[in-house]
C-alpha cells in the first residue's frame, strides 16, 4: 500500500486481516509509528486493530 493517511492506512489495515501487507510511506515518523503499532491518524478501528 502505497501511502498511510487515512486512505492507504484504512485499506491496508483491513487488507491485513487476510493478507500479507507491506506500507510504504515517505514520512520516517508514520512508519516508525505503524513498526510500533500505533496508528499517525486518529481512528478508533485502526487503534483498536493495534491494540490486538
Amino acid at each position: 500500500m502505497a501511502g498511510t493517511g487515512y486512505v492507504g492506512l484504512s485499506n491496508a489495515v483491513l487488507l491485513a486481516q487476510h493478507n500479507q501487507m507491506m506500507a510504504v510511506d515517505i514520512v520516517p515518523q508514520k512508519v516508525d509509528m505503524i513498526n510500533d503499532r500505533m496508528s499517525p491518524i486518529v481512528d478508533a478501528e485502526i487503534e483498536e486493530f493495534g491494540s490486538d
